[in-house]
């Protein structure tokens, strides 16, 4: 009997008419593994994943190759963006036994959890050097009939090395210093891909985490090259092909190193850290309002709202990569977004269509499968009148483009990628002087509050505004964490500072290591226990539960009361200090770590501003004043004296609102206009 029908998880979903007889990972499966004396075959995947639709078509829906895996195993189905945990372990599993890993991933597991064998796609029939997958299937069914011993030994190897995989950062005599971290940002601009930006060869991901830190060590230390590099990666990824050129919005990385072919799937996690580093690009970029960098904040923001927008206020997950073109039949990636000259012509006329295929890059060889072409855009309108003219054409193909088969969506509400999204458009709205993101932004948090959050603990995801019963890991908390402390900011509101600590208080009492001080687990202590603890430090598509928490301390502690503040700033240092390790030997593998650690070298950079009823005015200018200069990391908050932790002892100067700057614990002398505030934070 296939069990998914009632899955949470869209991706689980679609595997319910399976002819599998597929289990979600729970006690009861192991269970039966254990009463049949059969291996767990265990498929983890999403939603958004093109191969895992592939071998799903080519396998999990055919009969024969079900019967022989019904017969032989328990088939267990797991979500890796609903069960991070089990994705964590077993992905490492696969790495260390064949020495890479992706999605799908497909493990056999003894009855007790333990990985004895381990890969990722299997194709239907023998190619390229693999086996088929049921030439698998029956090689591993005959060992465990047959060659239990070799079984048992290897799954013990295996479980004894993620165990000690799991042991956390090493202690270290390193510190955060600005020496640290020019030599990690130096290391990671040598690694720099000149000619097309960004970094690595294909495929190339964009470096989400990595930009916002890289920003915020120009701002510290004023070193062009540094923006320049940020400069090229941003301009590059917005003019190919992996970002949207309709619609804005990235799709998950480019399959070249030019950004040209994207593979299209496009993910939340994606475009809210790249709307925080874009958004932070474009306040400190001169004449803003003409820029590449807002232009692509503006429409990767409309994007989340309106592409990823649920109707309970959270956001969707991802868009898959492939379009059904036909009920029932196979997938077809990038089917929605790509055209071809006459395409353009039919839907513009000729003359606009022969323009705008120049404009987009769209030729009659194509630039990517059966002569067609994904848009770019490496020129902009020369003149007003041009702009107009491909405003007209872009919105013509916006609606024809919507006319097609459009790829489907995962629906399901991911806690953390939500808190991105929330410190996103609450930063990017209050620095850009966009009400209506910072509005969307607490939508999203009231709906997180309201659902995920469940007797004071943090769920994992929802679906259709049904929450689902995996428990948050420490991503989930560390930046719902954020994403209220961005609010609390924005806003003013005293009740996101308070949502925000009792939910922090939790995160430590529940994720600390009790033996290794700033060490982090990224399962809770009541969590279910696996073949090992999960904890992982290395920032990758996300960044790492650790330095996700790093940021929330820390900025937690610059805002709250003294006996707070300094048990988070305590917190927040240890944590950094093991971060100082990754800094040190992987740069670019720890983009969060960096962001947060030049925010930490900063103090944070806090700034308060004073005000009352009478001079909201001066107020409110002087926190737009804050909020284009400050540095990334920042912590700034305007209200009435000693309203909250950071005013106290701030008053009005002479009746009128003040600014106040501190860096750590020195404080510049208070400010009450616009040109004296800009020039305490020229140097900032």
């Amino acid at each position: 009997m296939n069990r998914l029908g009632n899955a949470t998880s869209p991706y689980l979903r679609q595997h319910a008419d399976n002819p599998v007889h597929w289990w979600e990972w729970d006690a009861e499966a192991l269970a039966e593994a254990r009463r049949r004396d059969v291996p767990i075959l265990l498929s983890i995947g999403y939603a958004s994943c093109h191969w895992c639709h592939v071998m799903a078509h080519e396998s999990f829906e055919d009969d024969a190759t079900a019967a022989l895996m019904n017969d032989h195993f328990v088939c267990v189905k797991v979500d890796r963006e609903e069960r991070p945990d089990l994705d964590a372990v077993y992905m490492n599993a696969t790495v260390a036994m064949t020495g890479q890993g992706g999605w799908p991933m497909t493990s056999f597991l003894t009855p007790d959890g333990e990985p004895f064998y381990c890969g990722t796609y299997y194709p239907k029939h023998p190619r390229g050097g693999m086996p088929s997958f049921t030439e698998l299937l029956t090689a591993v069914s005959d060992t465990w009939r047959n060659r239990r011993e070799d079984v048992d030994k290897a799954s013990a190897q295996v479980a004894e090395a993620l165990r000690a995989q799991a042991a956390g950062l090493p202690d270290s005599d390193l510190t955060v210093t600005a020496e640290l971290l020019d030599h990690a940002v130096a290391a990671v601009l040598r690694d720099e891909d000149a000619e097309h930006g960004g970094f690595g060869r294909a495929p190339k991901f964009p470096p989400s985490a990595l930009l916002e830190g890289l920003l915020r060590s120009w701002e510290r230390t004023g070193d062009q090259a540094v923006r320049d590099v940020v400069q090229r990666a941003a301009d590059a990824m917005a003019r190919g092909g992996i970002y949207d050129q309709l619609r804005g919005g990235f799709s998950r990385y480019s399959v070249d190193n030019r950004w040209l072919i994207p593979h299209f799937e496009k993910m939340l996690y994606d475009n809210a850290q790249l709307l925080r580093a874009y958004a932070h690009l474009a306040r400190r970029t001169p004449h803003a309002q003409d820029s590449l960098a807002l232009r692509v904040t503006c429409e990767t923001a409309h994007f989340i709202l309106d592409d990823l927008g649920t109707e309970h206020g959270g956001f969707a997950s991802a868009l898959d990569a492939d379009t059904h073109l036909e009920q029932g039949g196979p997938g077809v990636e990038g089917a929605t977004y790509v055209w071809t000259p006459p395409e353009l012509i039919g839907a513009l006329g000729p003359i606009e269509g022969a323009w705008a295929a120049e404009i987009f890059g769209v030729t009659t060889a194509g630039n990517f499968e059966q002569g067609t072409s994904v848009l770019t855009r490496y020129r902009d309108p020369k003149d007003a009148a041009e702009q107009e003219r491909f405003d007209r054409a872009r919105e013509i193909l916006r609606d024809e483009r919507a006319k097609r088969p459009q790829p489907a969506r995962d629906d399901k509400v991911v806690t953390a990628w939500n808190g991105i999204a929330i410190t996103a458009l609450a930063e990017a709205g209050s620095a850009l002087g966009r009400p209506d993101w910072v509005a969307a932004a607490d939508r999203c948090a009231r709906f997180l509050l309201a659902e995920h959050v469940v007797d004071g603990r943090v769920r994992r995801a929802s679906l259709g505004g049904a929450v689902g019963v995996s428990a948050g890991v420490l991503e989930d908390y560390a930046w719902l964490v954020t994403g209220l402390l961005a609010l609390y900011q924005a806003t003013g509101d005293p009740e996101r500072l308070d949502q925000a600590q009792r939910l922090l208080d939790t995160t430590v009492e529940r994720f600390a290591d009790p033996e290794a001080s700033g060490s982090w687990f990224d399962t809770a202590d009541d969590a279910e226990t696996l073949v090992a603890r999960p904890r992982d430090p290395i920032d990758g598509a996300t960044p790492a539960g650790a330095s996700s928490l790093a940021e929330a301390l820390l900025t937690a502690a610059a805002v709250s009361d003294v006996e707070r503040a300094v048990r988070y700033r305590e917190l927040a240092e240890a944590t950094l200090r093991r971060g100082a390790v990754v800094l040190a030997r992987a740069p670019r593998s720890a983009g969060q770590w960096l962001t947060v650690a030049e925010a930490g070298l900063r103090g944070p950079l806090q700034i308060a501003v004073a005000s009352s009823a009478e001079n909201a005015d001066t107020a409110t200018e002087l926190l737009a004043v804050a909020r284009e200069l400050a540095p990334g990391g920042s912590v700034i908050l305007a209200g009435a004296p000693d309203s909250a932790p950071l005013l106290i002892d701030r008053p009005l100067v002479s009746g009128a609102a003040a600014a106040y700057v501190c860096r750590g614990s020195v404080c510049d002398l208070p400010v009450t206009n616009e040109k004296d505030l800009r020039e305490s934070l020229g140097g900032s």
